[in-house]
């Protein structure tokens, strides 16, 4: 096992965790990041709240509020969505891996 701490997104400053709900993780196929994936947040009832392109290193991040939401993501290699249940203000990993 490694001993290495958990990742955490670099956030801009002025972001207060205590606050503000940030859902973030990396897309993956297989064990590489997936650069220019659309990464779309459903809430719910499944209706579009936003979208994002994941980063050169597969990451990508939301501001949301607590909640029920689904991550959707779309690429030429392949799709995934997973439902993410944010309780809370504070830091929710949600990454995906697609096939």
């Amino acid at each position: 096992m490694c001993g290495a701490p958990a990742q955490t997104p670099s956030l801009p400053a002025g972001v207060d965790l205590e606050k503000e709900t940030v859902i973030y993780g990396v897309v993956s196929h297989g064990d590489a990041p997936v650069p220019g994936a659309y990464v779309r947040l459903l809430d719910s009832t499944g209706e579009f709240t936003a979208e994002v392109v994941t980063s050169a290193t597969g990451d990508f991040r939301f501001f949301a509020a607590p909640g029920d939401w689904t991550l959707s993501v779309l690429h030429r290699d392949g799709k995934a969505t997973a439902p993410v249940s944010a309780t809370g203000p504070g830091l929710v990993e949600a990454s995906l891996t697609l096939h």
